[in-house]
């Protein structure tokens, strides 16, 4: 009678702990009704095992149920184990790029960016269900690298509505939410969701002005040496505009300039140009001096240009920076391109460490004991196998140079770019700012920042195309815009490579592949089963 009713009792709970889970899956409004049958199914199971104990024990007494019983909880356990494994790779991001150059690792820039973030960022990929998938393998990776980044996928032909509130035109839009604003971008190009992000992020465009008029270098020219189209097109990724500026056409330097540059006169500026900076620095402006060294031992210098530089306690040196070291072999110069690869510390090269290369450079070293009560910063050096040459008429004669102290050529490490930044003197007004705790204050003014190089040609499209070359002077442009957070290596593009075969090459490969392996793997199994007869 005993053995009925525990009977009974074990299938009434096996009939509850299945229903139980049918209503869970089924009946999603019913669940905390389930869990309260599933409780009362597993209490019926154990009344029906406490009353069978006799019965299983001499079942688990056999050698077979032991053997059994074991090989159960072996499964049990490597099931639990790949369960945990799975629970924690859920809530954990690890992966591997093995691309040579990491085109799939967010770069410094982005991670900048993100880290930068103090709103939630909103990223909706508009696209195909079927092309899901290539988003999926860069946009996690914003969402990892920052808590404030979350990710959506949707299809517009399934969700039409929300397609036309962002104004979605194709397949294949990210739509960047911030702050109320919104970009959108048709790629899933870590550089242009980057670009994208800081245009949303900064909410306007900045605006820069190369000059003209005097030589300087055309930041519309395609010039496969001489242009700048490759810097200008890299400035509008980082949401900045250029223009053109004649001074000599204006009254003064444009309001709305960000940052006016000026890259390698080939002829002095006016007096009254040099003023219309002055006046533009003493108001908080930002000026990039690119200044090559003469072309000619005769040339002119540029003394009104070299006079402002040196009101900000910068020295260009009359001379031309030779690099006996060989590093500029690696990108097939000569001694007259130095190549550099130590950057003292300052926020333009942190955590820089590309070589740049800068064909005919001269020297521009910081003022000892500062001019005006402003001290400028030394960024990039040559190697210490490099002088700076004075003696220009040998050097331009093509003669061979030796490094002469008493003719007062200078040893190596030789400073090329310097920075100085000070706080405007005649500014409009006082900056009302806010401390941490939230309380006005009035003293802080605008900063005035300049930098000087002594050299125009790194950034032009002949060698700005050098990976380090393009990101110094990005670095550049965006520590005079106080864009800090845009100071870091690019994302990188991918590299094509290819392995490139003759004919004869080929023949030999197909050869290898079609007979001679497949023959040593026939002959090795003839061979076997030869000896086993």
């Amino acid at each position: 009678m005993v053995k009925r009713v525990l009977d009974i009792i074990g299938w009434l709970g096996t009939a509850l702990v299945l229903a139980s889970v049918a209503v869970f899956f089924t009946r999603p409004a019913w669940q905390p009704y389930a869990r309260w049958v599933a409780w009362a199914g597993l209490v019926c199971i154990l009344l029906y095992v406490l009353g069978q104990w006799r019965d299983m024990a001499r079942f688990f007494a056999k050698r077979r149920a032991r053997l059994g019983t074991l090989s159960i909880l072996s499964i049990l356990i490597v099931a639990g184990i790949l369960g945990g494994i799975n629970y924690i790779t859920s809530r954990e991001n690890k992966r591997w790029d093995l691309t040579a150059n990491r085109v799939y690792t967010l770069s410094d820039q982005t991670r900048k960016v993100l880290a930068g973030l103090d709103a939630p960022l909103r990223m909706i990929a508009f696209a195909r269900e079927q092309d899901f998938e290539r988003f999926r393998m860069r946009l996690p990776e914003y969402e990892y690298a920052s808590k404030k980044v979350s990710v959506e996928y949707v299809d517009p032909d399934k969700r039409p509505a929300l397609a036309r509130q962002y104004q979605v035109q194709s397949y294949n839009t990210v739509v960047l939410e911030y702050k109320g604003r919104t970009e959108r971008v048709v790629s899933d190009a870590e550089q242009d969701l980057t670009n994208s992000i800081i245009k949303v992020i900064s909410g306007q465009q900045k605006k820069i002005y190369c000059s003209q008029g005097h030589g300087e270098k055309d930041p519309t020219s395609s010039d496969e040496r001489a242009g700048y189209s490759g810097v200008a097109t890299a400035l509008g990724r980082d949401n900045y505009t250029v223009e053109k500026l004649v001074l000599a056409q204006q009254s003064d330097v444009p309001a709305d300039a960000s940052v006016v540059i000026v890259a390698g006169p080939k002829v002095d500026f006016l007096p009254q140009e040099v003023d219309m900076l002055r006046r533009y620095l003493q108001k908080g402006g930002k000026l990039l001096l690119m200044l090559d060294p003469p072309d000619t031992a005769d040339s002119p210098p540029l003394a009104n240009l070299i006079a402002l530089a040196k009101d900000w306690d910068v020295e260009v040196g009359s001379n031309v920076v030779v690099d006996v070291s060989g590093v500029g072999r690696l990108f097939g110069t000569d001694e007259f391109v130095p190549v550099s690869a130590s950057y003292p510390t300052h926020p333009i090269t942190d955590h820089f460490d590309l070589l740049t290369a800068y064909p005919l450079a001269r020297s521009v070293t910081p003022i000892p004991g500062g001019v005006n009560s402003r001290y400028a910063q030394s960024f990039v050096e040559t190697s210490p196998r490099s002088w700076s040459e004075t003696d220009l008429k040998t050097l331009m004669a093509a003669k061979e140079v030796k490094f002469d102290q008493a003719k007062g050529d200078k040893q190596g490490p030789i400073s090329i770019a310097a920075a100085v930044s000070a706080t405007a003197t005649e500014a409009p007004s006082a900056q009302t700012s806010r401390d941490k705790n939230g309380k006005k204050d009035e003293t802080s003014r605008p900063e005035t920042r300049v930098v000087v190089v002594g050299d125009s040609d790194f950034a032009s499209n002949g060698t700005g195309g050098l990976p380090g070359n393009r990101n110094l002077f990005m670095n550049i442009v965006n520590w005079l815009g106080q864009q800090e957070n845009l100071i870091a290596i690019r994302p990188r593009e991918p590299e094509d490579r290819r392995l490139v075969l003759t004919a004869d090459q080929q023949r030999r490969i197909a050869w290898l592949a079609l007979v001679v392996i497949p023959g040593l793997i026939i002959g090795s199994g003839v061979y076997t089963w030869w000896r086993r007869r």
